[in-house]
Parts: C-alpha cells; structure tokens; sequence
C-alpha cells in the first residue's frame, strides 16, 4: 500500500486525501505533526532523496509526498492520479 506523507493542517494535503478516498485509492496516511517520530521519518526521506531536491531548492516542505510501493515518490499527485 503507498504512503502519504503529509499534514492535517496542509490545505494540499487535505485536498489530495479527499481525491484519493474519493477516487477510492488505498493508501496510509503519516500525518508529519502527529508526532515527532513521523516527522523524522519524512525528513530522512525527504533529506536524502533526489526527487526532493526542486522542491527544497524553491523552499518548498514537499508534501503530500506519496511513496509508492516500489519506493518511486511522486510529488505531483493532480498529474500522477488524474484528479
């Protein structure tokens, strides 16, 4: 099942988890300001992987951020999903 990570307080966020449910697409949602655990497993992704590396360059958080299955992150979930 992918992973999103994101944040309860994050309009974008809030859109994408309602498109996905909508759109009746499975996923589990790690909601970064849950708890401090959350938010360090998606700084470690985020830090470390090159899908991030526009994103922080123009400033950007980068969430939602879904992990696939395989591992791929997508950022653009409008693009990825059609929604």
């Amino acid at each position: 099942m992918m992973k999103i990570y994101g944040s309860s307080l994050c309009p974008d966020c809030i859109q994408c988890l309602e498109n996905l449910k909508r759109s009746n697409i499975s996923y589990e949602f790690i909601d970064i300001h849950e708890n401090m655990a959350n938010l360090k497993a998606f700084l470690r992704l985020r830090d470390t992987n090159p899908a991030f590396d526009e994103i922080k360059r123009n400033g950007y958080v980068g969430i939602p951020a879904i992990v696939m299955e395989d591992g791929e992150i997508e950022l653009d979930w409008e693009k990825k999903y059609g929604l």
